[in-house]
């Protein structure tokens, strides 16, 4: 995202978002043209509402409505068709949430997406949290890549702090992260649930909060175990 912030520079308007948004040629999956425009009340069906107008409610003061506008230049296609699903889903729910809308909604707010060699993925699956991030430390800083796309998080790592996780799903090195978060999203079954992404403490990741010695990642309130009742499917 950050070149998207970079050109925004001091003008976080919605004048400029959309500016942008128009240069991006940002669409829904349904083809409407995205725009950010100001909140309105609080609405059950903001999902459907989007996929069909194409307008996204857009506090002007709101950081992580910032990230989210950042989000949808940044990551189009996945942000389009994690809104075509939630779109889809809300009229066969009959008004109760499903556990495919509760992954939608999780991955939208704390996703990332991940590259890295097999070995390094199996660490991370397997929460071998000190050897991955701290024996391994200047291999994941030259081959594992983290593409945060959660808007929440994105907000959390103003002030990072120990705890803070994200979701996420796995690609190949070198590969465009917004076009395999789209493959992998249109991919899921119906029966989907946030068990199918992996965590990650982004805290962990070299680099990205001070202090980071051996202790730091023997800390299991941060660095959990891995427990085979909560093992990712």
């Amino acid at each position: 995202m950050r070149p998207w912030r970079a050109r925004l520079g001091g003008d976080a308007t919605l004048h400029r978002l959309n500016a942008l948004a128009e240069e991006a040629g940002l669409r829904t999956a349904g083809g409407r043209a995205v725009r950010f425009v100001p909140p309105a009340a609080a609405d059950p069906y903001y999902e459907i509402k989007v996929f069909k107008t194409g307008c996204v409610q857009t506090r002007p003061d709101s950081l992580h409505d910032l990230f989210n506008a950042l989000a949808w230049l940044a990551f189009p296609r996945t942000k389009a068709r994690i809104n075509a699903m939630h779109a889809a889903e809300i009229p066969r729910e009959g008004g109760k949430r499903g556990r495919l809308r509760d992954l939608l909604t999780i991955f939208d707010e704390g996703g990332a997406v991940v590259s890295a060699p097999p070995a390094l993925q199996d660490l991370q699956k397997e929460f071998r949290w000190k050897e991955l991030f701290w024996e391994r430390r200047a291999e994941v800083l030259r081959t594992m890549k983290l593409h945060v796309l959660g808007h929440a998080v994105l907000e959390q790592a103003l002030e990072p702090r120990p705890g803070i996780t994200c979701k996420v799903i796995f690609a190949p090195p070198g590969s465009d992260p917004d076009a395999a978060a789209e493959t992998w999203l249109a991919s899921l079954p119906a029966l989907a649930t946030p068990r199918d992404m992996a965590p990650l403490p982004i805290f962990g990741y070299p680099g990205w909060y001070p202090s980071q010695d051996a202790a730091f990642y023997s800390e299991e309130r941060y660095f959990r175990p891995f427990r085979r009742d909560g093992a990712i499917k």
